[in-house]
């Protein structure tokens, strides 16, 4: 096994089968299907499931498939370190969609114009989803809510925010979880780290009978807390990227609403394309990295 097999075995199945992934690799058709069966004459382990003309990744596959990953990122990040290269190919990024609107406008730009040649693919999600995503490698970096708990990931904190709480105008001033009793919640699904500080703020006042409604978009939050439809808890800077917001806002403590958004990566994958950016991102006042574990 080398990494010309890995190649291979990682194209076709991107590809989803041998025709395609021949013409991806301008070989013929006989030559990949020789490699593949080489590979797992090798290996002494089936990788597809064939049928009909069709692969379908095996247990033995799937495995295969997260090391091949890895080792071929590694050998790339290997040649363009060694080579003095800029950075390339395709950075899997994710953010919560309220950094997406309200922060990463600036720090994409100046990121595609310090590398050109790197295509982001940008990822919204809550602020587990998201953790999750980078832990199994579907992400190699993303803009979360919460330093992560899991061991094996690193992170930088970034982004100081503050949230508020916002209701209609017409609401009386809340200075307590007693003055939002009956109210509903409105906030981003079950992994939004913002709904856990919002239900640890309400303590006792929020019961498992409490009004929930789910929306997945700050603007849809807003939107159906100026109707008076509920209360929501959302970060200032993302408050004040919605024009004529008809909201009240409502300062919290600032032990509650205080908190600072960090970039997570698992610890010791640092590609070229992530090593750019936070570079970037601390040339622009952002604090160096808390190298370790989670």
């Amino acid at each position: 096994m080398d990494l010309a097999d890995l190649h291979i075995f990682r194209t076709v199945v991107e590809e989803g089968g041998i025709v395609k992934a021949s013409r991806k690799l301008h070989r013929v058709q006989s030559s990949v299907t020789t490699r593949i069966r080489q590979l797992e004459a090798s290996l002494g382990a089936e990788l597809f499931y064939r049928s009909k003309q069709r692969l379908h990744l095996s247990p033995s596959g799937e495995l295969l498939l997260d090391y091949a990953e890895r080792l071929l990122r590694l050998s790339d990040e290997a040649r363009h370190a060694l080579g003095g290269a800029a950075p390339r190919g395709v950075f899997r990024l994710g953010a919560l969609e309220s950094t997406t609107a309200s922060r990463l406008p600036a720090v994409l730009a100046a990121y595609h114009a310090a590398c050109p040649q790197v295509r982001v693919e940008l990822t919204t999600g809550t602020n587990d989803a998201l953790t999750a995503a980078v832990a199994e490698r579907r992400l190699d970096a993303a803009f979360v809510a919460e330093a992560p708990r899991a061991a094996g990931l690193a992170h930088q904190p970034l982004f100081s925010e503050r949230l508020v709480l916002i209701s209609a105008r017409s609401h009386p001033p809340i200075r307590s979880p007693e003055d939002v009793a009956g109210d509903t919640l409105i906030a981003f699904p079950t992994g939004c780290a913002y709904r856990r500080v919002l239900q640890r703020w309400l303590g006792a006042a929020h019961t498992p009978g409490t009004r929930m409604l789910e929306l997945a978009s700050y603007h849809a939050i807003v939107a159906c807390v100026a109707s008076g439809t509920g209360i929501a808890l959302v970060p200032a800077s993302v408050l004040a990227t919605v024009q004529g917001a008809e909201v009240r806002e409502h300062r919290l403590p600032r032990a509650v609403a205080q908190v600072v958004t960090p970039l997570v990566w698992r610890e010791g994958e640092q590609s070229p394309a992530l090593r750019a950016l936070r570079e970037l991102l601390t040339a622009r006042g952002g604090p160096r990295a808390r190298e370790r574990a989670s």
